[in-house]
C-alpha cells in the first residue's frame, strides 16, 4: 500500500495477467484517509492501450474509491515480458460536496499554493496461467503415494521398481486400446489354427500316397517272383 497525505492506494504495482490477443484486467483500491473530499485524476504513459473506469472522480471522506484498468490485447509479447509504461495518480483537496461530473483537469493545475499529491505506479506482466509449484495432491513432506518410510525403502529392490515401471504404462492404455490388442491376438489364433488343420491335411494325403505306392511295389514284387519261380519250374521240367 502506498501513503500519501490524502489517500492511501492500493496495490502499489498494476500486474496484467498477460495473454496475446485477449485483454486483461487489475484494480485499484483508493482509500480517503483524510476528512475532506479528494478529487482524483488517472493518467498513463500509453492512453492508447490501456482504459481506466473511472479516470477520474471525488472519493469522500473516510470511503473507498475502485477503479478498474483493463489493457486492450495484445499481438505481440514484449521482450523478456518487461512493460515501460506507467500510471500517475494525483489527487488533491476539493471542496465540500463536490461531485465526479465536477472534477476537471484545472482541479490539479499546481497554482496558489495548491497541494497536488502524486503517485507514480509501474505495470508488471505476469503469466496468465503460471504452473502450481506444488503437485496437486501432494503435501509437505511428500505426497502419500511417492513417499517412503525407512522400512519401504530399506525393503525396496530394483526388480521391483522395474515391474512397476513397466506395470503402469498397462494400467494407464485406454479400453480401446486393450479391445484392439484382443482382437489381434484372437485373429492370429485363428489363422494359427487354420494353417494347423492345413497342415494336417496335407500330411494325411501324403500318408495315403505312400500307402499306395507300398502297396503297389508289393504286388509288382510279387508278380515277378511268380514269374521267376515259373520259368525256374518250366526250366527243370525241361532238364528231367
Amino acid at each position: 500500500m502506498t501513503t500519501g497525505e490524502f489517500i492511501n492506494i492500493y496495490p502499489t504495482e498494476l500486474k496484467f495477467p498477460f495473454e496475446l490477443r485477449k485483454q486483461s484486467t487489475c484494480s485499484l483500491q483508493l482509500s480517503n484517509k483524510t476528512d475532506q473530499y479528494i478529487s482524483f485524476k488517472v493518467k498513463t504513459t500509453n492512453p492508447k492501450k490501456y482504459c481506466v473506469r473511472p479516470n477520474a472522480g471525488v472519493v469522500l471522506p473516510g470511503s473507498s474509491c475502485n477503479v478498474t484498468v483493463t489493457m486492450q490485447a495484445q499481438k505481440e509479447a514484449p521482450p523478456d515480458m518487461q512493460c515501460k509504461d506507467k500510471f500517475l495518480i494525483q489527487s488533491t483537496i476539493a471542496p465540500s460536496g463536490t461531485t465526479n461530473k465536477d472534477v476537471t483537469p484545472e482541479i490539479f493545475n499546481k497554482e496558489d499554493g495548491k497541494i497536488i499529491d502524486e503517485f507514480k505506479l509501474r505495470v508488471v506482466y505476469v503469466p496468465a496461467n503460471p504452473p502450481s509449484p506444488v503437485p496437486e495432491g501432494s503435501e509437505e513432506g511428500g505426497s502419500p503415494r511417492t513417499s517412503l518410510t525407512e522400512d519401504d525403502s530399506k525393503s525396496s529392490s530394483l526388480p521391483e521398481a522395474v515391474s512397476r515401471s513397466l506395470e503402469e504404462p498397462k494400467a494407464k492404455s485406454s479400453p480401446s486400446e486393450a479391445w484392439s490388442l484382443i482382437s489381434r491376438l484372437t485373429e492370429e489364433k485363428a489363422s494359427a489354427l487354420q494353417q494347423n488343420q492345413k497342415l494336417r491335411q496335407e500330411l494325411e494325403l501324403v500318408r495315403k500316397e505312400i500307402s499306395k505306392s507300398n502297396a503297389g511295389g508289393f504286388s509288382m514284387l510279387f508278380v515277378v517272383l511268380i514269374g521267376l519261380i515259373a520259368l525256374l519250374v518250366g526250366y527243370v521240367i525241361k532238364k528231367t
